[in-house]
């Protein structure tokens, strides 16, 4: 049986999933003023765009070998945007409670606080687990079916209750993945550094 073949990422900038990823995140402002002023369906139609350019822009990465490391970065932080702008947006209607934008912007606070903490021991940011995808899954379904209940009352009656189990659910994931996080930070900054020896020759007199 062949090996999986491990995908190449490459330093390029200027590939067309970059381009759909940099769309995707012009896109985010248009979507949170449409939001606020209530234009729920104008609002659907920008989160459905950057959706289908999410889709696509990591296919043709992964078919036309055009991972990139700033790819790897405009992704998240455009998923991260989406929800943030998605709460925002609810809850300055007051649709949304502001608890929960505090809940979910705090443990990002929290995860960026954690990465300073690594980054000053030597170590790069810890790989994502399941359990934090499962509550970004969640959150990023959550809203669009609160917002989805909002544009069309008449599938408000099905969509609102679905959302609000999605969102609180996901809420209560996130912050649990935010906890694994920091006892993986615990322990990875216990661990005992590697010191190459220093040869005798190397030293003068």
């Amino acid at each position: 049986m062949a090996a999986a073949e491990v995908p190449i990422v490459s330093s390029r900038v200027l590939t067309l999933p970059n381009v759909l990823s940099a769309l995707r995140l012009a896109l985010v402002p248009v979507f949170l003023v449409l939001l606020v002023r209530g234009a729920d369906a104008w609002a659907l139609l920008v989160l459905l765009v950057a959706s289908l350019t999410d889709y696509l822009d990591g296919v043709i990465a992964r078919r036309f070998n055009q991972i990139t490391r700033l790819g790897q970065l405009l992704d998240p932080a455009a998923d991260r945007l989406y929800i943030f702008a998605a709460l925002l947006g609810l809850a300055w209607r007051d649709l949304v409670p502001w608890w929960i934008v505090l809940i979910v912007i705090g443990r990002d606070v929290f995860l960026l606080g954690l990465g300073i903490v690594l980054a000053n021991h030597g170590y790069g940011p810890l790989p994502v687990n399941l359990l934090g995808k499962a509550a970004t899954f969640c959150l990023f379904y959550a809203l669009p079916l609160i917002m989805l209940g909002q544009a069309f009352p008449m599938l408000g009656w099905w969509s609102l209750p679905i959302g609000w189990a999605f969102g609180i659910w996901g809420a209560f994931l996130y912050w649990w993945a935010g906890i694994i996080y920091a006892f993986e930070t615990a322990r990875v900054i216990r661990l005992p550094r590697v010191i190459a020896p220093i040869r005798s020759d190397t030293i003068d007199g």
